[in-house]
């Protein structure tokens, strides 16, 4: 079970952006943004049906001199149903994203699976993917 990611970007201000926006139609948002002994680092989360918010993805920029950035990594949320897809899509090329591979059935992964590729500021592939079927 996933409790937490991390992700080490080469522009925090770029890369946190680039979430705020990507990640919106997915209901996740901004929670922490701070420095930690040189590091930016900003934190993203949801409002769990209880009303508890836990941060479960992070960015963090590393003070300079202290290591390259993740990548390519492939990160994939899961969406409520495929109109979320489709929105996550939109956000992220909105955001400065760059599309790789836009909405629609990957049959050769299962016959529901619908999902959304965008590439974050740093290589990243980004998915949202609905394993139900269209309704």
């Amino acid at each position: 079970m996933l409790d937490h990611m991390t992700l080490r970007v080469s522009d925090y201000a770029r890369s946190k952006a680039f979430y705020v926006t990507a990640l919106a139609p997915l209901s996740y948002s901004l929670m922490v943004d701070f420095e930690h002994e040189g590091a930016k680092i900003a934190g993203f989360g949801w409002t769990r049906p209880d009303g508890s918010r836990k941060v479960d993805w992070w960015i963090v920029q590393p003070p300079a001199g202290t290591g390259a950035v993740s990548g390519p990594t492939h990160l994939a949320l899961l969406a409520k149903d495929r109109g979320t897809v489709d929105a996550f899509h939109r956000a992220g090329l909105a955001a400065g994203g760059k599309d790789n591979g836009g909405p629609g059935v990957r049959p050769h992964y299962h016959a529901d699976y619908y999902g959304a590729f965008v590439l974050d500021p740093d290589g990243n592939n980004v998915e949202a993917v609905c394993h139900t079927p269209a309704t």
